[in-house]
């Protein structure tokens, strides 16, 4: 019951992003002090923000906003992703909010694992885990996103030789592949995915319905994309065209 409330909760703020406790506890049917109960366990998960008698999302550009998006689907993909990672593995993973799930999994399932990143969200997000070690990569802070960027990404992961970097996605086209809305995240995952033998594109199929402006251009990697079932059956017929590795949740 409660795992419905808070699933209803989020839905209810993905739409309107800002809702009072009273008429939330008016619209679930329960009292405001379990409403209360609600919201600080959903705060503690970083995905809304209590505030003034309301309950509310972050930017879109947040990664605490994001997370309330799918966050069902996006458990299930992360649960995923962690089973691909081995005790004592190192791994890149790239800001995004399906990517923070897939760390903080990770972190709670594997032991002696370094996870080597450009979000400083997910640093922060993952930083009581005891069995993870946690490198952040330095560059140019982009406050919104709260990861970082630019040529010094490129510098530090020259340092590693992973099997694994786990990135994000805003789109797809058939045309120009994954993208991302912002060049300077863009060229992050490139950087990340250059010294990584596969890079697993952590997404829900939704995301298949649109294109960002600026292509990820992976191709020096074999790519695995994981998913939700509902991904269209054309773009699965185009995906092993290009010889990407579907996986679904």
């Amino acid at each position: 019951m409660k795992k419905q409330r808070e699933k209803e909760i989020l839905s209810l703020l993905v739409d309107r992003r800002r809702i009072e406790v009273t008429e939330l506890s008016s619209l679930l049917g329960v009292s405001q002090v379990t409403i209360r109960k609600d919201l600080d366990a959903l705060e503690k998960m970083h995905l809304i923000r209590r505030i003034h008698g309301f309950a509310e999302l972050n930017s879109e550009d947040d990664v605490n906003s994001r997370l309330a998006w799918h966050y069902e689907e996006k458990t299930k993909i992360a649960a995923k992703a962690a089973e691909l990672i081995c005790d004592g593995d190192t791994l890149f993973i790239e800001n995004g909010s399906c990517c923070a799930l897939a760390a903080l999994a990770i972190a709670k399932t594997k032991k002696n694992v370094t996870i080597v990143t450009n979000s400083a969200f997910i640093a922060d997000y993952i930083r009581n885990e005891a069995g993870v070690q946690i490198v952040l990569l330095g560059g140019i802070y982009q406050k919104e996103s709260q990861c970082l960027v630019g040529p010094m990404i490129r510098d530090g992961v020259m340092n590693y030789n992973v099997q694994y970097c786990f990135a994000g996605t805003d789109g797809w086209s058939e045309r120009t592949g994954f993208t991302n809305k912002d060049q300077l995240r863009a060229q992050a995952v490139r950087d990340m995915s250059a010294s990584a033998e596969n890079v697993v594109i952590l997404t829900e199929s939704e995301k298949f319905n649109a294109a960002g402006t600026v292509p990820l251009n992976l191709s020096r990697s074999h790519v695995i994309v994981l998913t939700d079932p509902n991904i269209p059956d054309p773009v699965r017929e185009k995906l092993a065209a290009a010889e990407i590795e579907l996986m679904t949740v």
